[in-house]
């Protein structure tokens, strides 16, 4: 029998051996889809690592930063990938996150100088709608019109956050006006970004909360070229998305190879054709064939990650009015 457990616990441990450590990473629903970047991305690093990548999808990156609120310190997660600027100050709030030292040759529109979290991707919010629209130039024409608009929930979606921010960013106190003009067109309000974007897809609304990068999925993926970004003059709210080492994680040193592995060349030249994103650091074979189509906004507006906190209040009571009348 003792020959029978000594075994049994041999074979146990060399299996685990094998196998070896697993990292835990926290991200959001769309990223770890059979079409977007986490299958890619967990094979190249698992064949540097030798180590099990164990991505986890909870909706959208705002419903990240809340599974983390409730789990604390005994999070399973390592790693969390996909929060934003907007929820950075929040993030840090809760004490769960470590410096980290990786660094990069962003080529990002801002410098980044955050010790705590690492940028990998980054674009611009925009309405997305068929080519053969007649989109409004701005929130004030598409409050006046009569389209259709898909939008997703600023208290679980960081694209519905970037909403409230961009709104806020481009009209100050004149917020509560805009909103008050946006309501009747909101067709439903979504959790995250992709029940939208496919709500949009369905034609159950003219236009989507998206990105400026979006049409060049349908452009380089589906060779269809009927999908555009409106451009709004106002200026477009960008999003740069980061990723984050977990304090309680025991895998520090593996978590710090998977945050310098996401700012690399083969991660980086993944993202584009992936996540439908600007990557943070330019891959050696640069953008891919269509994103010069892209549409790129005169003005760029971003709320410091530190200023979001206070106007984020202030921005979800206006929003909740406005959607309440």
């Amino acid at each position: 029998m003792k020959y029978l457990a000594f075994a049994a616990a041999t074979m146990t441990a060399t299996t685990a051996l094998a196998e070896g450590p697993e990292l835990v990473v926290y991200t959001y629903d769309s990223f770890v889809s059979e079409w977007g970047p986490g299958p890619a991305i967990e094979a190249a690093f698992e064949a540097e690592c030798a180590c099990d990548l164990n991505f986890v999808g909870m909706g959208d990156g705002a419903a990240l930063l809340a599974r983390l609120r409730l789990e604390g310190a005994r999070s399973d997660a390592d790693v969390v990938l996909g929060l934003d600027t907007s929820l950075i100050a929040a993030a840090k709030e809760t004490g769960l996150f470590a410096p980290t030292a990786v660094r990069a040759d962003y080529r990002l529109p801002i410098t980044w100088e955050d010790e705590v979290f690492v940028p990998y991707d980054w674009g611009y919010f925009a309405f997305v709608h068929d080519a053969g629209l007649e989109a409004p130039a701005n929130f004030k024409a598409l409050g006046e019109s009569d389209l259709k608009i898909v939008i997703q929930d600023p208290r679980s979606s960081t694209p519905g956050l970037g909403l409230l921010m961009w709104v806020k960013a481009a009209y100050g106190d004149d917020a509560p006006v805009i909103w008050d003009g946006l309501a009747d067109n909101i067709v439903t309000v979504t959790k995250g970004w992709s029940e939208a974007y496919g709500l949009f897809l369905e034609g159950e609304a003219d236009m989507v909360l998206s990105y400026t990068t979006s049409p060049a999925y349908h452009l380089i993926a589906e060779e269809d070229d009927s999908k555009s970004a409106a451009l709004f003059d106002e200026g477009h709210y960008m999003q740069i998305e980061v990723l984050g080492k977990l304090a309680g994680t025991d895998q520090g040193a593996l978590a710090d190879q998977f945050m310098e592995f996401m700012v690399s060349d083969a991660a980086q030249s993944v993202l584009p054709t992936t996540n439908w994103m600007y990557p943070a650091v330019i891959p050696d074979a640069g953008l891919p064939k269509g994103f010069e189509t892209l549409v790129v906004p005169e003005k760029a507006l971003l709320v410091p990650a530190a200023d979001v906190p206070a106007i984020r209040d202030e921005a979800l009571a206006e929003w909740l009015t406005a959607l309440s009348r």
